[in-house]
């Protein structure tokens, strides 16, 4: 598989995609404590998409995800496929499973892409991509230290950084680019949606005078700023730009001109071009963060 080739098709595809469904990913506020940490999502019925989960030693309980495999999977019984991990936004991203999944589908059936699977990481709402202060949401460890192993054990991946695409949008961009940053051995390609919070002090147009912030340095961070710093997808870059300048990694990263998240991600991307870190930014006209009405 040329990655080179793959991940510019797929980036400003699945931002379209990602745009349009952004909002209908929000969910009815709750106080239940029980539904703090979903760590078992309800399962998405779409075609060619299965629903899994496995006991996590490092989450101490049940985690899901869900796969997408193409017609080609099934036609052999001996044939690898690559990989592309799809990191969903702040609301948990269930419901982008169904169009993200038909899109790849058609795009594959039109040979715009090769064929490959595609999981549906859960990586719960609202916790950035990270590995909870206080250890009670350990998100980046089972993502890579579980979930990756899992799949390539149960399914006939390609186990190499070469079969490995890394992609998310918003949220799950900035999950995207702090660990592919971070796991660059694992991941051939890191494609980064319109992602957020890409500020060091958290004070974007959508966090200024939202709750949403104060709610997630505190659930991720235990409101320690010096941690949400030192995970930051902008310091990561910093202290592994040497890594991501030898490693031969492929990054893109893509931003709608009309999303509220543009003037961020077009500095993330002066930020690496200061670091001298290999990457490719698009400015996708026409896309806003969340649907057009």
């Amino acid at each position: 598989m040329k990655l080179i080739n793959t991940i510019p098709l797929l980036a400003l595809a699945l931002l379209f995609v990602a745009c349009v469904f952004a909002q209908d990913q929000a969910k009815p506020a709750t106080n239940n404590k029980a539904d703090e940490l979903p760590w078992v999502t309800q399962q998405v019925n779409a075609p060619r998409v299965s629903f899994h989960s496995f006991t996590s030693q490092a989450a101490k309980t049940e985690v899901s995800y869900h796969v997408y495999k193409p017609s080609a999977y099934d036609e052999s019984e001996t044939e690898r496929f690559p990989v592309l991990y799809w990191l969903h936004g702040t609301e948990g991203g269930v419901n982008h499973i169904r169009p993200v999944s038909q899109m790849f589908d058609l795009a594959i059936r039109d040979k715009g892409v090769p064929p490959m699977i595609v999981v549906f990481v859960n990586g719960l709402p609202k916790r950035l991509w990270t590995d909870s202060k206080d250890g009670c949401a350990p998100i980046e460890t089972v993502f890579i230290k579980e979930l990756i192993p899992r799949v390539d054990k149960t399914m006939r991946t390609i186990p190499r950084r070469e079969g490995r695409i890394l992609e998310g949008f918003s949220m799950g961009g900035y999950g995207a680019a702090r660990i592919g940053f971070r796991h660059a051995g694992l991941f051939g390609g890191v494609s980064i949606l319109a992602a957020g919070p890409l500020d060091l002090e958290f004070e974007g147009p959508r966090a200024t005078g939202n709750p949403l912030r104060d709610q997630i340095l505190k659930d991720v961070c235990d409101g320690d700023m010096a941690y949400f710093k030192a995970n930051h997808p902008w310091t990561v870059a910093e202290s592994q730009a040497e890594v991501l300048r030898k490693s031969g990694i492929i990054i893109r990263q893509a931003v709608g001109s009309k999303d509220w998240s543009l003037y961020l991600n077009r500095r993330f991307h002066e930020h690496l071009k200061a670091l001298a870190i290999p990457h490719e930014f698009h400015i996708v006209e026409g896309v806003e963060h969340t649907r057009r009405h």
